[in-house]
């Protein structure tokens, strides 16, 4: 890993039409979700694959959908600070985790079939979207080194 943190290109800008529908597969996926899990969701997922942008971003979007300092704090550690999430939030992300990292042995029954005692059918879809989408961004951002509080676009906003 490089500690070098220069922007490398201005990859939204060059590539509008992955910016576009990116954004609207991340817009489909939360429809529905309660908006402090999706926070939950996006800040551990962009732990694990270190995207500054991303973890500066949500976890700006955790605290204004009213997430607590605490539990921002303790999320990189959710196993070990299980009295601070809910059951339901403890089974997505652990879904989290096994999407983000799939390489390391897929999502066993176990992690799927725990998220499915919580979520419906059409919840677990927009679940693993949204999971899928801010692991793009997210590489998409370390690739390219998108710098915390770059506007993505030429005319900003946020991206995932």
């Amino acid at each position: 890993m490089t500690t070098n943190d220069t922007p490398r290109l201005p990859f939204y800008r060059l590539a509008p039409g992955v910016y576009g529908p990116l954004l609207a597969l991340t817009q489909a996926a939360k429809k529905d979700l309660d908006p402090t899990l999706v926070e939950l969701l996006l800040i551990r997922a962009s732990q694990l694959n270190h995207c500054a942008f991303c973890l500066d971003m949500h976890i700006t979007d955790a605290r204004k959908a009213g997430e607590t300092e605490a539990r921002i704090a303790l999320l990189s550690a959710w196993e070990e600070a299980a009295d601070h999430y809910s059951d339901k939030e403890r089974a997505a992300l652990a879904l989290t985790e096994a999407v983000t990292l799939v390489a390391r042995g897929g999502v066993s029954d176990e992690v799927y079939e725990r998220a499915a005692v919580h979520f419906d059918d059409t919840e677990l879809v927009r679940l693993i979207a949204l999971i899928t989408a801010i692991n793009s961004w997210n590489r998409i951002n370390v690739a390219a080194r998108v710098p915390v509080g770059a506007a993505l676009t030429p005319v900003g906003g946020g991206a995932s």
